[in-house]
This record gives structure tokens, sequence and C-alpha cells, in this order.
């Protein structure tokens, strides 16, 4: 108020009486609040919205099919909105359509919002009403997340329609085994992009019958598998040049280089490498009261696929075939000689010392060198000449 009555003693404008929806829109700017907040509660088929004006009150509450033409339909028309939305399967395009159409797109972790998550009257329409009046209040109290771009969408989902066959023909293979053993066979051991027909031509005729349509589906996945592989190395190469400095680390292949980078996507959205193994859910949880700190597992938050990769390289990372290299002698040191659990608890520290360290490769493009902290250490030590 205090601005309007110094800018009317300054400037001399013609007397004109301001409307009240005047007067509120110019409060709403001057504030940098939206006229319209909308909560968008997404579901399979159907999604429920609901509008607050500029005041919080409920304007409108319906539902609105959730396919491109409905969005399109219903938000097309709107005046440009600040709109609030759970993430999910839908999130990712319906945010980016609702964006085109000039809205501004929050996309809530509701996970985190126990206001959501854990209400005792959940339904679409009371979590639609609550995304919007948060989305009102404060932004950050949906814990916003950040959608990816459509085209390091569609590479990602090729790296889980792989991992989705990979899953699959482990599956078949299993089951070709079990189903051997009750006739007292066994098929040789091999490797999953090794197992054929011809590994069970030393069968019992009757179990080659019961298996061989079996395992020529696994010969089929295979190929498959191996072609996803030949496109995700060019798309590596053509689109995302920098998973060379990933692969230097022995145990990160390409599968684990492109699915880091196409899942974090922005490597300058986070401000410290450590933060990556908190967005990973590599993190140990925390219960701490009082004296009481008990050992508790990770928080499992964030890409399963790719912490599931990055456990794998660790796993090799760990083991007698992987070389000696400061982050296998810290995981052998943190291991020690416990038991199975205390090398499980090692394998996921290795883990997110992996993450973190491949996001730091990432942002300054350095040299990696394995035994760069031991060499330190070594020459710090070394009595002086």
């Amino acid at each position: 108020m205090k601005k309007n009555n110094i800018a009317k003693q300054t400037v001399r404008k013609p007397h004109h009486r301001k409307t009240s929806k005047a007067r509120q829109a110019e409060r709403g700017s001057s504030a940098g609040l939206v006229k319209q907040v909308i909560g968008v509660d997404l579901g399979d088929k159907s999604s429920r919205y609901c509008v607050l004006d500029g005041e919080g009150t409920v304007q409108v509450e319906r539902s609105v099919a959730t396919t491109r033409q409905g969005f399109s339909q219903v938000f097309a028309k709107m005046v440009r909105s600040r709109i609030a939305l759970e993430v999910g399967t839908h999130s990712p395009w319906v945010s980016r359509l609702l964006e085109s159409l000039g809205h501004e797109v929050i996309v809530a972790n509701a996970r985190r919002v126990r206001l959501i998550s854990e209400s005792s009257g959940k339904d679409d329409r009371m979590d639609a009403r609550t995304l919007a009046r948060l989305a009102r209040v404060d932004p950050a109290l949906l814990y916003p997340i950040r959608h990816r771009g459509e085209q390091a969408q569609q590479h990602l989902a090729m790296v889980k329609a792989r991992a989705g066959l990979v899953d699959g023909r482990t599956a078949l293979v299993n089951t070709a085994r079990g189903l051997t053993k009750p006739f007292g066979e066994r098929i040789g051991k091999c490797d999953a992009d090794q197992m054929r027909v011809d590994k069970i031509e030393k069968l019992a005729p009757g179990v080659q019958a019961m298996l061989r349509p079996l395992l020529v589906v696994v010969e089929a996945m295979t190929e498959q598998i191996q072609s996803y592989d030949k496109e995700l190395a060019e798309i590596a190469r053509k689109h995302y040049p920098e998973t060379a400095l990933l692969e230097q680390i022995t145990g990160v292949g390409l599968l684990i280089a492109l699915t880091f980078i196409l899942t974090l996507d922005d490597a300058n959205r986070f401000q410290h490498s450590r933060d990556v193994g908190c967005f990973l859910g590599l993190r140990p949880k925390r219960r701490e009261s009082g004296q009481s700190q008990p050992q508790l597992g990770i928080t499992k938050e964030g890409d399963v696929y790719l912490r599931r990769l990055l456990v794998q390289g660790a796993h090799y990372i760990v083991s007698k075939r992987g070389p000696d290299t400061d982050l296998k002698r810290w995981g052998l040191k943190l291991a020690g000689s416990g038991d199975k659990r205390a090398k499980k608890r090692a394998v996921v520290a290795v883990a997110r010392k992996l993450a973190i360290l491949l996001h730091h490769l990432w942002v300054s493009g350095e040299e990696y060198e394995p035994l760069r902290h031991s060499r330190a250490q070594a020459i710090e030590s070394a009595p002086a000449a």
C-alpha cells in the first residue's frame, strides 16, 4: 500500500476508480501469486481437478479424461494457472502438455507429503484439493520434482525395455532349470545369454520336447537384447559422449553410465556430488532418539533400476575379479572379516560412493585415477629426505 501511495504522489494519473478485480490482480502480482491455482489428482483413465481462486475459494471440481485430447480441451481454455499434480506414470506427458499451454506446473512428490500419503480420508477429490491448497500457500511443501525432456524419456524407456527383456529371460531360464530337476536331469552351467536349444541335446527326449519351445523364446529374447545393446551404444555415442568419462571406472560399463546420465538428467541439479547418494536412496535411514542410534537399512528412494545397477557394479568392484582401487580397499576395510550382513552393507556403501564418484567425473571431466587417495597418503606418510 505504501508503494502505491508514493507512486500517486510522484506521478499524477487520470482519476479513475479501480474495480475490485483489478485491485486483487494488482495485489496478487506484487506478491508473486498467480490468479488461479489448480490441483490435479492423476488417474489411469480419468483425473480429478480442483480450481481455487486467488482467495483460496473452490471454484470448480470436475473430472477429465486422462488423455491428451481431454486435458487440451479443458486446460487450453483456462487463464494461466499454477497447476500441481502428483508424480506418476502419466505425470511426464501431462506436465509437458500443460507447460506448452502456458501454465506453471509443479510435479509433487506425494510420498513426502504426509497430508496426502497418510490422509485418513484419502480420495481423488480430496487429493486434488490438498494439492491445490499446498501449491497456493507454498510450492516447496510439495517437494517438487523435475521431469526430464521427451527425448531423454524415450532413451531411458529403451533402457528400461531392455531391462524388462533381461528379467523375463532370467525367469524363463530359471523355469527351464527347475522343470528338468524332477526328471533327474540338469542343464549345464552357462550364462543366460548362452542358453540355447543345443544345451538340452543330451537330456531325455521327453524333457527336450518339453523345454524346446521355451528355449526358442529365450534365444529370441537374447537376440533382441543384443539389438538393444547396439542401439543404446549408438545413442550414447551420438547424444551422450560424457558416458566415456564414467566408463573409466572398472565395473562401470555403457549400461550403467548411460542409465546414470539419463536418470539424473542434469549434472548441475546437485550442489554437491554427495547428494546423489541420497537422491538414489542409498543413504541409511536415521531414527535417532536420545542415546539410541539403531542401524537401519537404506531409504530406497529414487530410481530402483539405477540403484540395482550400481549395486551390481559395486559387487564387481569389491570382488576378487575387480582390480585394486581406492574404492575396493575402502569397501573391503568396511566389510572387515564380518558376516554376510556386514559384506552386504559394505557393497551398498560402495555403491553409494560409486554414485558420488560418477557424478564427480561427470561434472569435472577429470581423468580417473584408481589409487589417487592411496598414493597421496603414501606421500604424506613418507619420511622427509
